[in-house]
């Protein structure tokens, strides 16, 4: 399959209208934040769009990516590989007024100036949200200190409580 490039903007009504399905990538090197966010990333982001009226005459265009980046363990801070995988449903609106009227099941995002969506943006902002807010590898990959104890602690390690000694001061 050959890799095409995604238009930046679109307008999402006129794609609605004709029931537009895209798929392609994005540059990865056009995503600043995201380059700045990961250790490594790989050379293209694979998105795909579909665009929609829905059954309350609402235009809406869903979608799904995926981007494989590289992320450091923040228990052994060592680099691993992580696939970043979104998944979105939005319907644009042009004021913030027009976003309390969506029903909850669908993002509102505002257009531009020119009635238009930048879809690189939309999807540059949603693999920063699924990030993980603590990357770290799987428990049996990760490199820390052997002697580390992850979840609960052992029996052993149960002291007395200091404060046991004011009660048989009263």
């Amino acid at each position: 399959m050959q890799n095409l490039k995604l238009p930046v903007t679109i307008d999402p009504y006129k794609s609605a209208q004709r029931r537009l399905e895209c798929v392609g990538v994005f540059e990865l090197s056009e995503m600043k934040r995201l380059l700045d966010a990961c250790e490594s990333c790989a050379e293209h982001i694979e998105v795909s769009f579909q665009f929609d009226v829905d059954e309350l005459g609402l235009v809406i265009f869903s979608g799904k990516g995926s981007a494989s980046v590289g992320l450091i363990c923040q228990r052994c801070n060592e680099v691993f590989d992580h696939k970043l995988e979104i998944d979105f449903q939005f319907s644009p609106v042009k004021n913030a007024e027009g976003a309390a009227d969506l029903p909850s099941y669908y993002d509102a995002i505002e257009l531009d100036e020119n009635g238009e969506v930048n879809l690189r943006e939309l999807v540059e902002e949603e693999l920063l949200l699924a990030i993980p807010l603590i990357p770290r590898h799987e428990l049996n990959d990760c490199q820390a200190d052997a002697d580390s104890t992850w979840g609960e602690l052992p029996e052993e390690l149960d002291k007395p409580n200091p404060f046991d000694v004011l009660k048989q001061l009263k």
